[in-house]
Formats: C-alpha cells, sequence, structure tokens
C-alpha cells in the first residue's frame, strides 16, 4: 500500500478505502484472511492502532469478521462486492458534483460537461 495519505482525511479511513478498492478489483475476495494488524501496519508505515481502528471500523460495518485466534477475514458473502461497488461509485460521484456546485456550475452544466468529457475520451 501508499504511504502517501491525504492530510484532509483521517488515515483510517484512507486505508478502509484502499481495502474496500482490493475487494471491488477482486484483489482481495470474500472469505480472503486480510494481512495481521501489525503486517498491515508495516505494510502502510502506520501505527498498529491505526490498523486497529480501521480493522474494527470494517468490522462494525459488516465488511470484515475476525475470528480469535485466526484473524480478520473478509465476510464470505460475494453481494459485498456489490455493496461496496455501490457505495463507492455514490461516494466520489457525490465528491464530484459537491466540488463542480462549489465551482458554481448547475447541475445541467455538470451532466453537460460529463457527457463531452465521456464522449472525447471515447476517441482517445
Amino acid at each position: 500500500m501508499a504511504h502517501d495519505y491525504e492530510a484532509s482525511k483521517p488515515i483510517y479511513i484512507q486505508i478502509m478505502e484502499k481495502v474496500f478498492q482490493q475487494i471491488i478489483r477482486g484483489e482481495i475476495n470474500p472469505g480472503d484472511k486480510l494481512p495481521s494488524v501489525r503486517e498491515m501496519a508495516v505494510q502502510s508505515g502506520v501505527n498498529p492502532n491505526t490498523i486497529q481502528r480501521s480493522y474494527a471500523e470494517m468490522e462494525r460495518m459488516g465488511i470484515v469478521e475476525t475470528k480469535r485466534g485466526q484473524g480478520t477475514f473478509v465476510i464470505n458473502r460475494e453481494s459485498i462486492v456489490e455493496e461496496l461497488r455501490d457505495s463507492m461509485q455514490t461516494e466520489v460521484i457525490g465528491q464530484f458534483v459537491r466540488s463542480m456546485e462549489e465551482l458554481g456550475y448547475t447541475k445541467q452544466q455538470i451532466i453537460k460537461g460529463l457527457q463531452q468529457y465521456l464522449k472525447e475520451s471515447d476517441r482517445t
């Protein structure tokens, strides 16, 4: 995992988002074991308490489960991938729309600009 973290967002949330992205991309599958807290802390370059907080929050959300003495595992439910995909999509689109509205664009201008962008990206 990268060691570059945004100052505007807590690190534990950024770590959760990276795990979510890996699940969505199929790099981590339902039922897979996540690295131990210590291992993930070393990989991420953060304090183990930060990883523990990420794992605890993901468990609270129903994304992972901790099996005593075995480790932390992604919930073994195929629908979890689709749920994460939908959730991340909504979050990214929401951030984009809020940013555009802060710049003064109307919803119609945002849609038109996005359609134009997608049309031009199809040509490249």
